[in-house]
């Protein structure tokens, strides 16, 4: 078992060693008010429907904890019109992912003012009073999506290429850290010339169709020339590829991604995306779960032993470890059950089997 499989199943147990405290806390937490979930959209990645609300529903299910989760559909007004109806009705708890720092931020001080703690789910709120971060290492993350790249190029035997990244948002903070991850593996070959650096652009709130223009430019600007596309995760990578395609250039280009969705893990089998990471959504809705019904009960968590400085605050954490994947690897996520065998094989029987899938 490697380190990375070792530190990925202690992030699993220690999940699953947290829900078992729910049962003996659960009746008292019901009878101190609700949770509120606001999710930031439904277009950036499909994760956020189809794998954090099933998972933050179950949560509190097995607590016996009443939740609401609602999403804001990309829409900061109606993010914040969502916080103020869930402090009227009675929230005790606010689990947010913001779609920006600054309305984020007013959110959880109108919270605090009113009594109510805050946790930041996945992305952090830059110098805002959340009372505690869940999310996985965003650096770490960035460095596996490098990683996979410099591996793709090294196996394709290039050791000179043409770079671009393709970044994700430039207001949300996990973004910006993916980017640090990443740059920090590919940047001592662009120093050296080894690498060209033809183009970085940040592609505004994680727009997958914006992302397909921008990298339409790109390609562009490169002449067609590429050997790789940083791109910070798969709603992007696939955006990208779908350009590739048309230029008959897919599966010659290392393209990385994030988030193991379905038509990632296929992309990753066909071979458009190069890699991508997986992080494991249930233990981190999980983890926020935990957080929170500690929060009802007017407890100190003693599962968040990480500290996240979000500017102005030192903030306990909760940091789950990512998993970078390939070929090689996209039966861990099955394996997981974070996706069906089903879905992810559907007319492509062949290659699964070939993966050992």
């Amino acid at each position: 078992m490697t380190k990375r499989r070792i530190a990925f199943t202690a992030v699993i147990a220690t999940a699953a060693l947290t829900l078992t405290g729910f049962a003996a806390t659960s009746a008292t937490a019901a009878a101190k008010g609700f949770v509120g979930v606001i999710l930031p959209d439904a277009a950036s990645s499909n994760r956020w429907e189809s794998a954090d609300r099933p998972f933050l529903t179950k949560a509190f299910k097995a607590a016996g904890v009443t939740v609401d989760i609602q999403n804001a559909n990309g829409d900061k007004t109606a993010f914040q019109t969502i916080a103020d109806q869930m402090l009227t009705k009675g929230a005790k708890v606010l689990i947010m992912v913001n779609l920006d720092s600054a309305s984020a931020k007013a959110v959880q001080d109108k919270a605090k003012a009113q009594g109510v703690a805050t946790i930041d789910y996945d992305r952090l709120t830059l110098n805002g009073s959340e009372s505690y971060y869940v999310s996985f290492d965003n650096t770490a993350v960035g460095v596996l999506q490098g990683k996979g790249i410099q591996n793709c190029l090294n196996a394709a035997g290039k050791k000179k290429a043409r770079i671009v990244y393709l970044n994700g948002s430039p207001d949300d903070n996990n973004a910006t850290l993916f980017k640090k991850g990443y740059d920090s593996v590919l940047r001592p070959s662009i120093t050296s010339g080894a690498y060209t650096l033809v183009d970085d652009t940040a592609v505004p709130g994680w727009d997958n169709v914006k992302g397909g223009t921008i990298f339409e430019q790109q390609l562009t600007k490169a002449g067609e020339k590429l050997d790789a596309v940083v791109s910070a995760n798969e709603g992007l990578g696939l955006a990208a590829v779908a350009v590739l395609k048309k230029n008959k250039l897919n599966g010659k280009v290392c393209v990385s991604g994030q988030d193991a969705t379905v038509d990632g893990l296929r992309a990753i089998l066909t071979g458009d995306l190069s890699n991508t990471v997986y992080k494991a959504i249930k233990a981190e809705a999980n983890g926020a779960a935990a957080l929170a019904v500690a929060l009802l009960n007017g407890k100190k968590a003693a599962t968040a032993t990480g500290v996240v400085n979000n500017g102005t605050n030192n903030v306990p954490s909760v940091l789950l470890v990512p998993v970078g994947i390939t070929k090689a690897n996209v039966k861990v996520v099955i394996a997981d059950g974070f996706q069906k065998r089903a879905d992810v094989c559907k007319g492509m029987e062949a290659l699964c089997k070939a993966n050992g899938i």
